[in-house]
């Protein structure tokens, strides 16, 4: 199963998150598919959520599953997390 989640970045006490889209049965340090975004949890407000919404919406289509932190920043920067049928 493909899963978007957060990988982890940065200095004890000072972390930033890069958005990947990853095979569920690897390790979260591990290898990754694509890079979709990055999340800076200690930035400015205006500044600490990159998502490439296309890139996010298009692997959502394909049959990613969001971790359910990945969900809400989703819904912050309003991507859709429904998935389309297509025959």
């Amino acid at each position: 199963m493909v899963t978007i989640r957060l990988k982890r970045f940065g200095a004890k006490a000072r972390p930033y998150f890069r958005v990947v889209v990853q095979d569920g049965r690897i390790a979260t340090k591990g290898k990754t598919i694509d890079e979709i975004g990055v999340y800076n949890p200690i930035e400015a407000a205006d500044k600490q959520i990159n998502i490439d919404t296309e890139k996010a919406s298009e692997w959502i289509r394909k049959g990613a599953v969001p971790s359910d932190t990945v969900k809400k920043i989703f819904n912050q920067k309003g991507v859709t997390l429904t998935r389309t049928v297509q025959d």
